[in-house]
């Protein structure tokens, strides 16, 4: 098991930039690509990742101060320490039992795939310690480690479906073939379903509102590097940055919303070539069938909506950590909430109005499950000793934890929790709801009638 341990460490340390790109290789000498034209998209994959990786990066430690200050002149003061998704991973890693997951995955994916119960094949690897942290959360708060790993493989499952129900979505929003998201934030669209429904009988929502028919009615306003100065000098002013430093903060984000659609054609040139190999393999060997590639999220970043709405959202959450009674968490590490803006941009198709609505709504969610999350978290890095520098007795949690609804129902369900029981069940089956909602709604470039207020509707069957 230590040798497994060792090995499986060993190449999580070479990083996501470097153990994705080496699956995709893998994938298209097994599809029958040439040597040559299967390294070059494996290298451009992995420059696309470091690129996004880095774009993402500078945006949050430009956003992070800014929110944290902004934090400080309310004179808010939280006991439980936001780590953001970084600090939960590496917690995550140093149970013992995190890198089984690797075999469930794999396992579960490929049973699937021979079965025909999905076309997705995620090759998401890095992304493994979600379903760890999953299984940790049920286990600490059932007692059952056989519950933690059976809720650990309905994820896998969901996921995989995910894939299946967005990709065409995906597709149309992102221009790659074949390829879709398999990351859990994608399961927040469950609960934001019924919203985006409610918001169809409203006639002003059901015109397009994505940054592309912005930029007919505002013009420059709605270019990527203008918007995001805009929001970047509106969150600078607010946390009391000054003029020079607001303007700052402004340039900062202007120039990651000018970055992240230069970065994401980057994933269109190295996944196109593998969609194509992978296309005419599987119509050799299975008739009329087609394996969708599972990423991780990053391969939607390009599109703007997701930052302004992510931005847009900052002062709410900090707002709802200020109002809410019973909240334990400041958010600074997660204060950029991916989870709402990916959830809402795959069921929008981009719609921006309906994205902040959703996002205001089904804000205080993630910090009350952050609250729940704080002992659990809390208790595994204090066993482990996974993170160093937190002072004795700190508590930690995670502010922006991805599928929050999903983990707790499950965890309080094998409690025993009747609520818990009832509520699981009632979120399989607004999934299966979504899944069917999905695959009949159009694509986010047929939703709506460009340039008129003539209400289109969502869920027609695409043609």
């Amino acid at each position: 098991m230590q040798v497994f341990q060792d090995i499986i460490n060993y190449i999580l340390g070479l990083g996501s930039a470097i153990f994705v790109p080496l699956i995709i290789l893998l994938l298209g000498l097994v599809a029958g690509m040439k040597l040559k034209k299967a390294f070059m998209s494996a290298i451009t994959l992995g420059i696309a990742f470091t690129g996004m990786s880095m774009v993402i990066g500078f945006m949050s430690n430009a956003v992070s101060p800014a929110s944290e200050a902004l934090a400080k002149n309310t004179g808010l003061n939280l006991p439980a320490l936001d780590l953001g998704w970084t600090g939960a991973a590496s917690i995550t890693w140093s149970w013992s039992y995190a890198f089984v997951f690797f075999a469930v995955v794999l396992g579960v994916n490929f049973v699937m795939l021979i079965l025909n119960w999905t076309k997705t094949l995620n090759v998401d690897m890095w992304n493994v310690w979600g379903k760890a942290l999953t299984a940790y959360l049920v286990y600490f708060i059932s007692g059952s480690l056989i519950a933690g790993f059976a809720t650990a493989i309905v994820q896998v499952i969901l996921e995989l479906k995910m894939g299946d129900m967005f990709q065409r979505h995906i597709e149309d929003l992102t221009g790659i073939p074949l390829v879709t998201v398999t990351h859990l934030m994608n399961i927040s669209a469950v609960l934001l379903l019924p919203i985006n429904i409610l918001m169809d009988k409203i006639s002003f929502l059901n015109k397009q509102a994505d940054t592309k028919a912005l930029k007919k009615k505002i013009g420059i306003f709605s270019e990527n590097s203008v918007m995001g100065f805009i929001i970047g000098l509106g969150l600078g002013l607010a946390a009391a940055y000054g003029v020079s430093g607001s303007l700052n903060l402004a340039i900062q984000i202007a120039t990651a919303m000018a970055l992240f659609p230069m970065i994401s054609k980057m994933f269109m040139q190295s996944l196109s070539p593998l969609a194509d190999a992978m296309s005419e393999m599987m119509k050799k060997r299975f008739k009329d069938r087609e394996v969708y590639i599972g990423l991780d999220w990053p391969v939607l970043a390009g599109r703007s909506e997701i930052w302004v709405t992510a931005i847009l959202l900052v002062p709410v959450f900090i707002g709802y950590a200020i109002i809410l009674p019973g909240n334990a968490v400041l958010p600074l590490a997660g204060i950029i909430n991916y989870s709402i803006a990916v959830g809402g941009l795959l069921l929008t198709g981009g719609n921006l109005v309906r994205m902040l609505i959703m996002g205001v709504i089904s804000m205080p969610i993630y910090l009350y499950a952050a609250t729940y999350l704080t002992p659990i978290l809390t208790g595994l890095a204090d066993k482990t000793g996974a993170v160093e520098g937190i002072k004795k007795g700190q508590q930690i949690t995670w502010s922006s934890i991805e599928g929050p609804e999903f983990r707790i129902l499950f965890a309080e369900a094998f409690k025993g929790n009747i609520l818990g029981i009832v509520g699981a069940v009632i979120f399989i089956a607004m999934f299966v709801w979504l899944y069917k909602y999905m695959n009949k709604a159009k694509v986010p470039s047929q939703r709506y009638e460009a340039a008129t207020d003539k209400k289109v509707s969502n869920v027609e069957v695409a043609s």
